[in-house]
């Protein structure tokens, strides 16, 4: 019996898409559920029309503010022997959980699954510099695997016994608790994969807008989880320091990368997501300047 677990929050448009593309799943429908985990949407409604034609579908509410703190209150209600997670805005591949499932299977021991995220343009006749930026660095999740130990939680299973020994993703964190979950399955043993076939679909963010808002929370995340690492004041000052001087230094190597990167044609499309990267990193450095005098990490 399998799990799938999605937070939502004010997205009720694009979790109809999701749910739908659930319900075309090869798995058995009798073995799987859907949790949905309103955290605190101002448009609910749109959230219960989205659930309501599927029976296998349940909706649960947390106030607490942040996607883990969701995915948590998911788990509470779930059923499942395997818990598997993705996000509202995310459409899975119709054999998305036959795929993930039989990677668990075939572990050696309970652990960890990571699926490939693949990204596509949310309108293809008008593709704006995030667009080619988010095509060539969103969701690296073999990559994420190797280097840190984790995955995003948009396309990620496990078995319901894994968390039940290594404990639920950290609340606190608005970014980054998946790969923080991840490491900790990591150092208490337990296998890890990545599944190439397991396919979740996700489309660019196109605006800078939302830009902004994503390296707002993420750099939140990375920072936060960094200072929790830090024992002393000393070592949160070097946290603080590190991290700010990481996004101050011109993205020289990734401007080198995106100039042979053949996903971009033309030259014109490698120099906008160069300059891209350069936001990218400001706005981090801005960020991570205004959490160290107090401010809250951001949510969205």
């Amino acid at each position: 019996m399998v799990s799938v677990v999605i937070p939502v929050f004010n997205d009720g448009d694009r979790l109809k898409d999701c749910l739908a593309a659930l319900a075309r799943q090869t798995y058995p429908v009798t073995r799987y559920e859907i949790v949905v985990v309103d955290n605190g949407s101002d448009q609910v409604d749109g959230v219960k029309a989205a659930i309501a034609p599927y029976r296998n579908a349940t909706l649960a509410f947390e106030a607490t503010p942040g996607s883990y703190a969701a995915r948590n209150r998911g788990l509470a209600v779930a059923v499942g022997d395997v818990i598997a997670f993705t996000d509202a805005d995310c459409i899975p591949a119709d054999d998305w959980l036959q795929r993930g499932v039989e990677q668990l299977q075939h572990m050696p021991q309970p652990g960890q699954v990571v699926g490939r995220v693949e990204v596509f343009f949310a309108n293809p006749a008008y593709l704006t510099p995030v667009d080619l930026y988010e095509s060539i660095t969103a969701f690296p999740q073999e990559l994420l695997l190797q280097q840190f130990h984790g995955g995003a939680t948009a396309n990620m299973l496990t078995w319901r016994c894994v968390f039940d020994r290594v404990g639920l993703f950290n609340a606190q964190l608005k970014s980054h608790g998946d790969l923080e979950w991840g490491q900790r399955v990591y150092s208490q043993g337990y296998p890890q994969c990545y599944a190439e076939a397991a396919v979740v679909l996700h489309p660019t963010r196109s605006s800078f807008r939302e830009l902004i808002k994503r390296t707002q929370r993420l750099t939140g995340g990375r920072y936060a989880l960094h200072l929790r690492q830090a024992e002393t004041l000393g070592q949160r000052q070097v946290v603080f320091l590190k991290a700010l001087g990481q996004n101050l230094i011109p993205p020289v190597a990734f401007a080198v990368n995106a100039l042979f990167d053949r996903r971009l044609q033309g030259l014109g499309q490698k120099l906008k997501v160069t300059l891209v990267m350069v936001l990218v990193r400001y706005v981090s450095a801005v960020e991570i300047v205004r959490l160290k005098l107090g401010g809250t990490a951001c949510r969205d």
